[in-house]
This record gives structure tokens, sequence and C-alpha cells, in this order.
């Protein structure tokens, strides 16, 4: 088998197909979920803590200096509590939609009984007559 058709043949199996799918829904629920954060959840919430930005947020460790041309370095810790919301919305949101999906998928069909097999008491009257065997 070529290379080329080994490739065609692992490009068509379905659970690549379903990947590339799930892999460009998830970006735009992604894109979704930041402009959910950062316009609606986020505002309110700065503004009952008294008009804080939380994406401006951060801890400047060199402050930019115009004369030389040097940027700042800084810690955006702002960025980060709202990359930690997000993450938690999108969390809840695929767990919600699993949770949906596994109530609408009928049940696992009913394995069959295992065999009954001898009695804990059957199994001791059996040790106990090979131990007075020997």
């Amino acid at each position: 088998m070529s290379i080329a058709s080994e490739f065609k043949t692992f490009l068509m199996r379905g659970n690549v197909i379903d990947l590339a799918v799930g892999v460009v829904i998830g970006g735009a629920f992604g894109k979704i979920v930041t402009s959910l954060v950062d316009n609606i959840i986020m505002p309110p919430i700065g503004f009952i803590t008294g008009g804080v930005d939380f994406s401006n947020l951060k801890l400047i460790l060199k402050p930019a200096d115009v004369a030389t041309k040097t940027a700042e370095v800084a810690i955006s810790y702002g960025a980060f509590i709202n990359t930690i919301i997000q993450f938690l919305i999108i969390g809840t949101a695929i767990f919600l939609v699993v949770k949906a999906i596994n109530r609408l998928m009928p049940p696992p069909p009913a394995a069959d009984p295992a065999p009954a097999g001898p009695s804990q008491e059957e199994l001791l009257a059996a040790i106990l007559a090979e131990l007075k065997k020997t």
C-alpha cells in the first residue's frame, strides 16, 4: 500500500472526521464563551467589585521605559482570572451537554448473569475434604 493511499484511508476513517468537526466546533464555541465572559459576565463582576476590570489587572515587575524603548515586564493575573472563568463555563457547558446526551441514549443491554458457583460452605467443605485426604 502506498503512502498516499494509507494517508487517504487514515483521513477517511470516521473518528478522524469526527475529531476535525469537534475541533472546528470547539474553536467556535471557545469564541462564544470568550465573548460571553468578556462582554456579559465580567462587566457586572467588575461593577460589583468597584469597577475593577480583571483583564487589565497585572503585577508590574519592570515598568516600560520610553527613552530606551523597553517594554513593560508584568504578570497579567487578570487575564488568567478571565481564562479560569472561561474554563469553568466551558467545563460546565460540556458537562451539561454530555449529561443530556447520556439521558437520550438507550441504556446498555443487561449482561447475562454469571452462572452460580458453589456456595462458600461447599467450597470450605471441599477444602476440608482435601485436607483430610493428606
